[in-house]
């Protein structure tokens, strides 16, 4: 499987991505909100984009559908309940589904509500499975629910689906905000060292949009997956946060809201 990550430059700081199969270099352009520098990547790799995906319906990453389906032709598929709020769906897509393209590129759809209730994330197969998680997981992080979404499917989506996938999974996010989501974890967690190294790294020019994790990288730097560390816990509640409990489920929510206002 090809994978290009293309990093718009934009005051989102979006990542889009190509992914194709390598026989066929037939591609898929996932959130394309920069259609320009989506049609000028495949140019410049001979990859022919046969087809959009859109994670989620919010405009940053559904902008750049028009003009890729204008160049290419494109069909565009997405949640099968976005129908109302992305223009021109041609395929609605379920949990489970298997979407293929080329002669080797397979992806499966996680139907994984939070950060709307109508996003997906995209599973595709290969030596090291990739996943294009939109705006569920970021790199070190966790999406925010402010438009038209749920903290607690959020967390649901986190631990009944993420966790569980192969621990050498690479996790392709839809924007970076890797330097700042590592702040945060140093803020609850200081002594956490792999935050701490990788944090150092950022300082380096374009580290963080080139940077790609993994999902066992996420367990040890991404709070939001240490919902048991006695150090967060406690910083927690020292941020004045009250707790019901100190279930998974309640430390997830008291920290997706202390980094709403972060």
């Amino acid at each position: 499987m090809i994978v290009k990550q293309i990093y718009t430059y934009n005051n989102y700081r979006n990542f889009n991505y190509l992914i194709a199969c390598p026989i066929t270099r037939e591609a898929v352009a996932i959130d394309p909100l920069a259609s320009d520098l989506c049609l000028k990547e495949a140019s410049q790799e001979g990859l022919k984009i046969v087809a959009i995906i859109n994670t989620h319906e919010h405009f940053d990453h559904i902008g750049g559908n028009e003009a890729i389906v204008k160049s290419t032709g494109s069909k565009i598929y997405a949640h099968k309940n976005a129908k109302n709020s992305i223009p021109n769906i041609d395929h609605g897509l379920s949990a489970g589904d298997v979407v293929k393209f080329g002669k080797s590129l397979e992806i499966e759809i996680l139907d994984t509500p939070g950060h709307t209730m109508s996003h997906l994330c995209l599973l595709a197969r290969g030596e090291h499975n990739s996943l294009f998680c939109g705006d569920t997981l970021f790199n070190a992080g966790a999406g925010n629910c402010h438009n038209g979404g749920d903290p607690v499917s959020l967390y649901e989506t986190f631990y009944n689906q993420l966790i569980k996938l192969e621990k050498n999974t690479k996790i392709y996010p839809g924007h970076d905000y890797l330097k700042n989501n590592l702040e945060f974890t140093l803020s609850l967690e200081p002594e956490n060292k792999n935050a701490l190294e990788l944090l150092k790294k950022t300082k380096s020019e374009n580290f963080s949009i080139n940077y790609v994790s993994s999902l066992k990288n996420e367990l040890n730097i991404n709070t939001f997956f240490r919902l048991k560390e006695t150090s967060i816990i406690n910083s927690i509640i020292d941020k004045g946060e009250e707790l019901k409990d100190s279930s998974p489920k309640e430390i997830f929510l008291a920290l997706r809201r202390l980094r709403n206002n972060w």
